[in-house]
């Protein structure tokens, strides 16, 4: 791999000289393969043979630290006159195993056929100041998003090439983190994870082989089981708009007696949130106890988290988006003022169980066994309810007003394994994993107004879902420039539920079995790397598209991916163009169908298709200036379909025949910029800049059911402050929308014929205007 830029903090452009290394194991004198090199504030990362090379060097005096997994740390300092010499920096052996073999069977190396952005725990430090996970990956390519509460702390979402999160595949440590039934992801269930993340890879498109869910839109693989040789404490204090606070304190031990780490987190986020009562009260904890010894490694890691969001997921109307965009319709239906505690809760807790064994130099082997343990509930004043419907007994009028808790409670539970063989030009990885899931859906009673209930159970629906995968992913280098990827993988699905909220006696039984082949070619040589792939991906339905009688079940979808791209990297500048086509049988769509069972769900359409380019790049200009920028520009089309909009005048619905129409909430353009200033040591200053173009609330390609597009614009300074009192203090400034655009990046529509017209109704989910958020980060 040639040198990357990670984060193209400049050097000087004044003086035209250079610095050419090499980064070695001390004993052995060989080259250490992808080191990562520190100079001032760039970071490199050493190409196959350990080489690295500094452009446009500065005129003062250079401390240049090196870095590898299993190695102590090693500094070299180079003065002005030195300029233009070689060096060799050697790191000398822990003689530990430390590499996380979990996250390495998943990931996808540099050199792999496919789209992929890797960031590391530095550039995710400046932007972890309180919001949640999908707003610190903003600004990487084909990515959106949007929030319940307007303000990014809470409930968030994301879109990746306009794939929602049920299509995006998302591990931690390499365990599947998913929702098994809708398959989506809830970061707030696990608030401030990204304070534990060591490293974020996502890969855009289907991908390699994963464990969990099948990626349809992109995989995003969370690490956390990173090595700190040396004890740490850091307190990270942040303060907000809307009374936002985040307080985290993270510790660990370092390397104890040789073998030993132990390392901890504990969070607190609150925040009243922009749109009316939309508070968030989160906590969290994560603990991680490990022994490495020569050849092995064992890891318990321990993540709790507990929310408390007041909903906000109803949206707003037109009307109320001029007048009042802050309005909150959540627990409105009480008489006189809302009601205060119409509140999501949820907790959940993972258990995770690594062990990584070194066989003999060519084979590795891992396990993980793993427990996610979640329950919680939401709470609703609903008026005027006819309780016959709840199974309560009637007196009198059959109507009262009542609250109700709709309760789920889960247990998650499996294990992962990887065997993982190295030599000469070969790289095989054979994995797979199993995971069950015993869910149940629950509600209750809990006050009437005509009759005092006690936890009233009114409906229980069990689910049972079997998951089981294995794959083989083989790399082959057929030359220094070429290197081949086969992938193959079968996996298993099975679902039973017994009954759903309005169809009690609907009973599921169904099984799925998927083969999912990829392949791929990659040729690189001196910085340049082009690149070709071809995955297919298969996906079973979500729990509510199974909401259908027997005779008119949902099919699965299937996907197929081509990948094409080409870049260049060097310690100036890289760039990026990957092009891609994903081509979809039956995929699961949205059509305004009621079905036999009175639901509205998802249907499968014959044909669609996303295709697109990915431009990426960015340039170092001065010492004290550089850029970055993407740019994706798409098409996401249904070829045909039949629209379905309920007729209040019949009681029937009518149906309307669409061809080639835009998928809904799937921009055609996408952008981000960021320009980054370091006019003095230790501070930078950077501009980030945000383009989401018009999407469609539906897939009828209607203006009158889209969103417009939005620009929006982001201030961020941060200072680093070294040995003064404590070991080091990072200020950061960020204010966000800095020019108040009033923007709606999310909502829904309704259409239907009433006085024999059609009339569309729509939702919209507001995002807060300038806003802005303070940290005082310290490491003791």
């Amino acid at each position: 791999m040639a040198i990357l830029s990670v984060n193209l903090i400049a050097i000087s452009q004044t003086q035209k000289t250079s610095i050419t290394g090499k980064v070695i194991d001390a004993d052995s004198k060989k080259p250490l393969a992808a080191a990562t090199v520190y100079a001032n504030n760039q970071i490199l990362v050493a190409d196959d043979q350990g080489n690295f090379k500094l452009s446009k060097i500065a005129k003062e005096t250079l401390s240049i630290k090196a870095s590898s997994v299993g190695y102590s740390d090693a500094e070299q300092k180079i003065g002005p006159s030195e300029k233009t010499a070689s060096i060799i920096i050697s790191l000398k052996s822990l003689d530990l195993f430390l590499q996380p073999l979990e996250v390495k069977s998943i990931r996808a190396n540099a050199a792999a056929p496919f789209a992929q952005t890797n960031i590391s725990a530095h550039e995710l430090a400046k932007n972890n100041i309180g919001q949640d996970l999908p707003v610190l990956l903003n600004q990487t390519p084909s990515i959106y998003i949007s929030s319940d509460a307007g303000n990014g702390v809470g409930y968030t979402y994301m879109h990746i090439r306009g794939s929602d999160a049920s299509r995006i595949n998302v591990t931690l440590n390499g365990i599947p983190y998913n929702d098994a039934e809708e398959m989506g992801t809830y970061f707030v269930d696990l608030p401030d994870f990204t304070s534990s993340v060591g490293s974020i890879q996502i890969q855009r498109g289907v991908g390699t082989s994963s464990n969990g869910a099948g990626a349809f839109g992109a995989t995003i693989n969370l690490s956390t089981n990173e090595f700190h040789e040396k004890a740490y404490t850091e307190l990270n204090n942040s303060v907000g708009s809307f009374n936002t606070w985040k307080n985290t304190l993270k510790f660990g031990s370092g390397l104890l007696g040789g073998h030993f780490t132990i390392d901890g987190r504990l969070s607190s986020i609150t925040s009243d949130g922009y749109i009316d009562r939309a508070f968030s009260n989160l906590k969290s904890m994560a603990w991680s106890v490990a022994y490495i010894g020569k050849t092995n490694s064992l890891r318990f890691n321990l993540f709790m988290g507990k929310e408390k969001t007041y909903q906000a997921w109803y949206g707003i109307d037109s009307t109320q988006l001029q007048t009042d965009r802050t309005y909150n319709p959540a627990g409105t239906q009480k008489p006189g003022t809302p009601y205060s505690n119409e509140t999501d809760n949820y907790w959940q807790n993972h258990y995770q169980l690594f062990y990584n064994q070194s066989i003999n130099k060519f084979w590795n082997f891992n396990t993980a066994f793993f427990l996610t343990f979640g329950k919680g509930y939401y709470e609703e004043y609903v008026a005027q309810q006819a309780l016959s419907d709840y199974n309560l007994p009637v007196v009198g009028n059959d109507t009262s007003d009542l609250i109700r808790d709709r309760w789920l409670k889960n247990y998650f539970f499996g294990q992962v394994l990887s065997l993982q063989y190295k030599k000469n030009n070969d790289e095989l990885t054979i994995g797979g994993g199993w995971n069950n899931y015993d869910g149940s859906h629950f509600g209750n009673v809990i006050w009437t107004a005509v009759e005092p209930v006690n936890n009233f159970q009114y409906y229980k629906y069990p689910a049972l879902k079997t998951d089981a995968n294995i794959y083989v992913k083989w790399q082959h280098q057929f030359s220094p420039q070429w290197q081949s990827f086969a992938d193959v993988q079968y996996r298993y699905v099975k679902h039973v539920m017994d009954g759903f909220e309005g169809s009690p006696t609907l009973d599921i039984s169904r099984n799925f079995s998927f083969f999912n082949p990829k392949a791929g070619i990659t040729y690189h040589k001196n910085g340049f790397q082009a690149y070709a792939s071809y995955a297919v991906g298969n996906k079973e339905p979500n729990r509510d598209d199974f909401q259908a009688s027997l005779a008119s079940q949902p099919k699965a979808e299937t996907l197929h991916d081509i990948e094409l791209g080409i870049e260049k990297k060097t310690s100036l500048y890289h760039f990026n163009i990957n092009a891609y086509g994903m081509f979809y049988k039956n995929q699961l769509v949205l059509t305004g169908k009621i079905n036999d069972v009175g639901t509205y769900t998802r249907i499968n359409t014959p044909n669609s298709y996303r295709t697109g380019i990915e431009l990426e790049g960015g340039y170092v200009f001065s010492k004290w200036f550089n850029v970055t920028a993407n740019l994706t520009l798409s098409q996401n089309k249904i070829k045909a379909f039949t629209e379905f909009i309920d007729n209040w005048d019949t009681g029937g619905q009518d149906s309307v025949q669409h061809n080639n129409t835009d998928i809904s909430f799937s921009p055609n353009l996408i952008g981000g910029a960021g320009i980054h200033f370091l006019p003095v040591k230790n501070l930078e200053l950077s501009l980030f800049s945000k383009y989401v173009g018009k999407q469609y609330l539906d897939n009828t390609q209607n203006a009158a059911r889209s969103l417009k597009g939005f620009f929006t614009e982001d201030f961020r300074a941060v200072y680093t402050i070294k040995n003064l009192v404590f070991k080091e203090w990072t200020l950061i400034g960020q204010a966000n929308n800095i020019f108040n655009n009033l923007y709606v990046a999310n909502g829904w529509t309704y259409a239907y014929t009433s006085g024999g017209e059609l009339n569309t109704q729509n939702g919209f989910f507001p995002m807060a205007g300038t806003n802005f958020m303070f940290a005082v980060n310290i490491k003791l």
